[in-house]
């Protein structure tokens, strides 16, 4: 069959066309953004890119069906064709997924607010080194799996992101509520996405759907120690299995402490001792993420208790891009890339990066990207999270043209607020401005040790990688 991607170079999506192209379908598809590295492994893979979006490229690929991702709108002239014409089937990526890649399978669904595509790819990783071939779809780049999509073996489960976003412009469910899981992870919940979310009790509102798609012979995995997760139980028609640092959960986290080398925990299963793991990632949230990956790994394998083989995967865990990643160490200069975008996230990773390198400097630059971020429904929250930097520099708000003055993000009094409580910021109305602040401010050979954190869900306007460009001058390979 032929399908057409509208929005192909998206992770998701192009990881999803992937996936259709290793089952022998023929992929073509369309971008207004076409860039390294998705681009080039589309490419790679033999799949047609057509630059920018027009009705002709549709007529040439002659789809069976068009896929809409859902950052694709009404006015898009592709859309506007499609609709008129109705002379090929649309369909949303989260119902194609259903249809052709999860039909029939033991799916493992990650969902919550945060770490879902951590939590997905270690989940992977381990049920990989269990000696089995899963699948799985991971909305980000994994640095020790081969690509972020893998069909595996039809019998074998098949490990995908379940986001609580919306599928498409003519679907406003969550995306999750296609993906038919025989085992739910629910990491935590908050509110997030007030662009099509009124408030959380309508978040609460979409996951209790989800929750009623749960077989009876599934399992659900719930953080015991979220008060909003807890607040969707009892779910009496399946097991539910409570995980966290509290007492009273199933699976428990125990003696968790970090440093600049890593962290470690131990995990005990209802009393009995399943071991004790030191890894190379840090913060409590990720710790939580491992516990949640361990135990639906061994529910997906049918084991009494993780193996050697999983508790050594998980200590060798090396990460995803863009997750507290190390861009360059240059004199006395680190400097990290991060994809937090939400208050809690973004505190959380600041308190972790505290603890790793407590003599350090800490520079958090943050961009204001998602839809939620650029309003200023979470500013008194990113203020209190921005508050564990020494220094913090704000950057322009993605498209701020779009949001009406009242309900955007203040960037000038987050500033006011911030040095009225003793941290040093600054508010740019550029993101290269923000870059020349970093290279004329920053010195890197100097003898105190300084972080510099990028935090973005977007590409900062590739400030990160131009900071780093600048230092090989005065640090050459």
């Amino acid at each position: 069959m032929k399908f057409y991607f509208m929005g192909i170079c998206g992770t998701a999506m192009g990881n999803a066309a992937l996936l259709l192209k290793k089952q022998g379908h023929e992929i073509s598809g369309s971008d207004s953004g076409i860039y390294p590295p998705m681009s080039t492994v589309l490419q790679d893979a033999g799949i047609l890119i057509f630059d920018g979006f027009n009705e002709d490229n549709i007529k040439e690929a002659k789809p069976d069906y068009v896929i809409v991702g859902n950052a694709v709108s009404r006015g898009n002239p592709e859309i506007e064709w499609l609709l008129e014409a109705r002379a090929f089937s649309m369909i949303s990526l989260p119902q194609m997924l259903a249809e052709r890649i999860l039909k029939g399978r033991r799916n493992v669904v990650v969902s919550g607010t945060h770490g879902k595509t951590t939590t997905t790819t270690i989940t992977a990783t381990l049920l990989q080194a269990g000696g089995r071939n899963p699948g799985w779809l991971i909305g980000g780049v994994p640095i020790g799996l081969p690509s972020g999509s893998f069909l595996g073996d039809q019998s074998e489960p098949f490990v995908i992101e379940g986001d609580e976003y919306d599928s498409a412009f003519f679907d406003k469910r969550s995306k999750f509520i296609h993906y038919q899981p025989q085992i739910l992870i629910l990491n935590n919940l908050e509110f997030d996405h007030g662009d099509i979310f009124r408030d959380l009790q309508d978040v609460k509102r979409t996951f209790s759907h989800l929750l009623r798609t749960i077989p009876r012979n599934g399992h659900v995995l719930v953080n015991g120690d979220d008060v909003n997760v807890r607040s969707l139980l009892p779910v009496p028609w399946t097991t539910v299995h409570t995980v966290g640092i509290g007492e009273e959960n199933d699976l428990r986290i125990c003696d968790f402490s970090e440093g600049p080398d890593g962290s470690d925990f131990r995990l005990q299963w209802k009393g009995e001792d399943w071991g004790h793991i030191f890894w190379q990632m840090t913060g409590e949230f990720n710790v939580r993420n491992a516990a949640m990956a361990i135990l639906a790994s061994v529910l997906a394998l049918d084991l009494a208790q993780p193996n050697a083989e999983i508790i050594n995967a998980l200590q060798g865990f090396m990460g995803i891009k863009r997750r507290q990643e190390t861009l360059v160490e240059a004199g006395g200069l680190l400097v990290m890339e991060d994809f937090a975008h939400h208050p809690t996230a973004l505190a959380g990773t600041l308190a972790s990066l505290r603890n790793r390198f407590p003599d350090r400097r800490l520079i958090a630059c943050f961009e204001p990207r998602s839809n939620t971020a650029t309003t200023n429904i979470f500013q008194k929250d990113f203020t209190n999270a921005l508050i564990h930097a020494d220094e913090v520099l704000l950057g322009a708000v993605h498209r701020a043209e779009k949001i009406t003055r009242d309900q955007r993000l203040d960037t000038d009094k987050m500033v006011h607020d911030l040095m009225d409580c003793g941290c040093l910021a600054h508010a740019f109305d550029s993101n290269s401005n923000l870059l020349a602040h970093l290279q004329h401010h920053i010195d890197c050979s100097s003898c105190d040790p300084v972080l510099v954190c990028f935090f973005s869900n977007g590409g900062f306007d590739g400030v990160p990688s131009a900071f780093v460009e600048s230092l090989k001058v005065t640090f050459p390979a």
